[in-house]
């Protein structure tokens, strides 16, 4: 259960944000980088202090929620506020991994899983791939603007240097309610094989693919 991919906002939304963060003012990016991450972090984002970013926040939350394979895949109890960064020509971050706990409007939130929700259409810059280390190698991630990865915020990832053109992003953080990462992987796949019933399609693949990784967790020989 490496990632997934979604499509999440609307092009309407995604211009909605964009406007909004027209009007905004960008601060440095260290500012609310943690540890190590704050020495290889060289990007900027929306300053909250001196902006109302309720509107985007909004945007940006409701979608989520709204979609039902993201709630399929991340069973987000909560979603951390977003953070809207901006990487010009020569910016990128370093790679890192991700704080565990983040205070999300004076409570604690323990991140679990990361979602980088892509804003910027992939022909207006260069650069830019979001690459996450896996255990068979590195991924490059460079999606369509309203688009959205989701994965561990425990694996080591970077942003590539943006040789052309401007990045926008939104990026928030997810505490599930199912923190076992094995059971979450078996109840996306038991979704998945309920919308192919749904929709006529074969989802024995899937249910034998449950059954025997069900069946190595609880076994004991």
């Amino acid at each position: 259960m490496d990632f997934q991919i979604l499509s999440v906002l609307e092009p309407a939304q995604v211009d909605q944000i964009l406007g909004e963060l027209q009007r905004c003012s960008f601060i440095d990016g260290k500012a609310t980088a943690q540890g190590i991450a704050r020495d290889v972090k060289n990007n900027l984002q929306a300053n909250r202090a001196a902006t109302d970013l309720n509107i985007p926040d909004e945007v940006v939350r409701s979608a989520l929620f709204a979609n039902q394979t993201f709630q399929a895949f991340a069973f987000p109890r909560r979603i951390r506020q977003p953070l809207f960064s901006r990487y010009e020509r020569g910016m990128n971050y370093g790679s890192h991994v991700d704080a565990s706990i983040f205070n999300d409007n004076g409570s604690l939130l323990r991140a679990d899983l990361a979602v980088t929700v892509f804003l910027s259409p992939p022909d207006t810059y260069d650069g830019g791939e979001l690459v996450i280390e896996l255990p068979y190698g590195e991924e490059e991630i460079k999606l369509q603007a309203g688009e959205a990865i989701v994965y561990s915020a425990g694996s080591v990832h970077r942003v590539a240097p943006v040789t052309r053109g401007v990045r926008m992003a939104a990026v928030t953080w997810v505490q599930t309610a199912v923190q076992d990462e094995r059971m979450r992987a078996l109840l996306f796949d038991l979704y998945r094989a309920t919308k192919q019933v749904e929709e006529h399609q074969d989802p024995t693949l899937l249910l034998s693919r449950t059954y025997n990784n069900l069946l190595r967790m609880v076994s004991e020989f």
